[in-house]
């Protein structure tokens, strides 16, 4: 059983079940019936072809097990940004976070704008992998859901609460 302060890997698949990434480390700041949240910092990502890289800055991260998006609030020099991965819900193998990507994902930029990435990418695999209309309609609607909540800056797309779990992070780590 997990619990606050344990460290944790993420491996994001893809629907074919390949592994995409793998995110070495990040540390459990809540755990919720239907939510996980976690954070780190300068973490080791390593690509499906062995390359790896850093992150360039604090991240908190909220999974959920009712909805097909996970949240990564980038906490950059020029401000807060999130990046939204529309993906199955979580799950956790182990020591190991995982959950499916499904391509689309929502940017959202520090002014509040945002925009919606890898429409190609989705048709793209769509087709290559043969996602069903089930899996379609769910996909689209949990973005559409996904914009909702940004527009109306709720959970998580408010400052203050990713402020105050990052604050949560900094302790942890000490």
């Amino acid at each position: 059983m997990i619990k606050v302060g344990d460290k944790l890997k993420i491996e994001c698949y893809k629907h074919n079940g390949y592994l995409e990434q793998t995110s070495e480390e990040a540390i459990v700041l809540e755990i919720g019936d239907d939510y996980l949240i976690v954070a780190n910092d300068r973490t080791k990502l390593t690509e499906h072809d062995g390359s790896f890289h850093r992150t360039n800055e604090p991240a908190v991260l909220f999974f959920y097990k009712k909805h097909w998006f996970n949240v990564i609030g980038q906490l950059k020099n020029s401000g807060l940004f999130y990046y939204c991965n529309i993906a199955t819900p979580y799950i956790v193998d182990g020591r190991v976070i995982k959950y499916i990507d499904y391509d689309l994902d929502l940017r959202v930029f520090p002014d509040g704008s945002f925009r919606v990435l890898d429409r190609n990418e989705y048709k793209y695999h769509q087709k290559k992998m043969h996602y069903g209309e089930e899996l379609n309609r769910i996909v689209e609607s949990e973005l559409s859901y996904l914009i909702v909540l940004k527009k109306q800056n709720a959970d998580p797309f408010n400052e203050d609460v990713v402020m105050r779990y990052y604050k949560k992070f900094q302790e942890l780590r000490k």
